[in-house]
């Protein structure tokens, strides 16, 4: 996508929210369920970790759109001005395009509180030993779905491009830790319990990022994903 195409879908308008509170699990907190459909940006931010002169995301027919550029390691990201989400269901409803194998390109559906507590969708093309471990088909591109640390945990699942429904359930155990859940399209792919729990909030993000881990060279294409729905049921911890 250009930086005019991108420029003309940000005047188009926007999204929505709702909440409910129905019982409690942490201390004063009940269950509240946030829905995005994007038909705005609101309680949204934009970030970027690259060298980009101009914004690139944007909000369309009731989708949000992130850019990464050929030949750069751009790093685009729009993540909930929130950061209080806590147990519960996150849910992105995001359009992997077409990577080409062996471009360094990831698609993000995740969660972050800092850099030991960050849980991932990263959906590219993956290393060549990596593709070749996990078995995937020369149509397909790799699933990584990582607990950056407390403990460490990364694993490789193939998926083709295209709309995927990707979940992370985070769960409080009987020690009070998170019990952490990956889903993609309804279909349990990975679960560990993390030594840490509820006291730990976080924002929901989505990108499109060139990163090195995901492929084996610099992208030499332009590539968009799109997210067409973002969700979130359960509790926030607002003494963060």
């Amino acid at each position: 996508m250009t930086s005019a195409a991108l420029g003309l879908l940000l005047l188009s308008g926007c999204g929505n929210t709702s909440s409910d509170n129905d019982s409690a699990a942490l201390p004063g907190n009940g269950v509240v369920e946030e829905v995005w459909d994007f038909d705005n940006a609101d309680g949204w931010e934009y970030f970027h970790q690259d060298t980009a002169t101009v914004d690139q995301w944007a909000i369309s027919d009731g989708m949000l759109a992130l850019t990464t550029r050929a030949n750069t390691y751009d790093r685009t990201k729009m993540h909930t001005a929130d950061s209080t989400f806590a147990d519960g269901v996150y849910r992105w409803r995001t359009y992997v395009p077409a990577i080409t194998i062996g471009e360094q390109v990831s698609v993000g559906s995740w969660i972050y509180h800092d850099d030991h507590h960050e849980l991932d969708f990263e959906v590219g093309p993956g290393k060549a030993e990596i593709r070749k471990e996990a078995g995937a088909a020369p149509d397909e591109l790799l699933a990584c779905m990582t607990n950056q640390d407390l403990p460490f945990k990364s694993g490789y699942t193939p998926i083709k491009p295209g709309w995927h429904d990707f979940e992370i359930r985070l769960d409080v155990t009987a020690d009070g830790m998170y019990l952490a859940i990956w889903s993609i399209d309804g279909v349990e792919k990975q679960r560990l319990n993390l030594k840490f729990g509820p006291e730990t909030g976080f924002t929901i993000q989505c990108s499109v990022e060139n990163l090195k881990f995901i492929g084996d060279n610099i992208s030499a294409s332009d590539y968009t994903a799109l997210y067409d729905r973002v969700s979130f049921k359960g509790h926030k911890n607002t003494n963060i």
